[in-house]
């Protein structure tokens, strides 16, 4: 399986707004400059989120998006299916019905192995646990930017 850009930018987009956000609504431009991901784009991502409650959108002067939920509440299964749809590889995993083969194909096992794989790393996974990461990632590579620390990539001390 292979995830869209749907998926993708909307996934980056919540990290972004879990990052950036206190109390007060973030700007769609903003996030849209730091993920790189045009401004239309990323509206047209923010609908489907909206709609499953996800986030809400303030319009005005000071208005944007902000998480309706708190990150360690959302998981990415609800987020994909949000913006993906459901999540398996092939369509008779989603309806055996279509296919005259699924009691008898083993190949269908598998995708259905796969798809109970993929389901369970996303709704094992909050957007708090990307946020943890992301700050992980950034203090690693701040360190190694520094470089006289001592320090390496999962900051253990080197041995001198």
């Amino acid at each position: 399986m292979k995830l869209s850009t749907r998926g993708r930018y909307g996934t980056r987009a919540l990290l972004d707004l879990a990052l950036h956000s206190d109390e007060s609504p973030v700007p769609l431009k903003d996030i849209a400059r730091r993920q790189q991901i045009s401004l239309p784009y990323l509206e047209h991502l923010v609908m489907p989120l909206v709609s499953g409650e996800i986030i809400r959108s303030t319009r005005g002067a000071h208005g944007g998006i902000s998480l309706l939920k708190p990150p360690e509440k959302i998981r990415l299964s609800e987020v994909i299916r949000l913006l993906e749809g459901p999540i398996a590889p092939v369509e008779c995993v989603i309806h055996p019905d279509i296919c005259p083969r699924v009691g008898s194909c083993a190949t269908c096992d598998i995708w259905e192995e796969i798809k109970k794989a993929i389901y369970g790393v996303l709704e094992g996974t909050t957007l708090q646990e990307l946020v943890e990461r992301q700050r992980q990632k950034e203090a690693s590579r701040n360190g190694e930017a520094l470089g006289s620390e001592g320090t390496t990539r999962c900051d253990q001390p080197k041995d001198t």
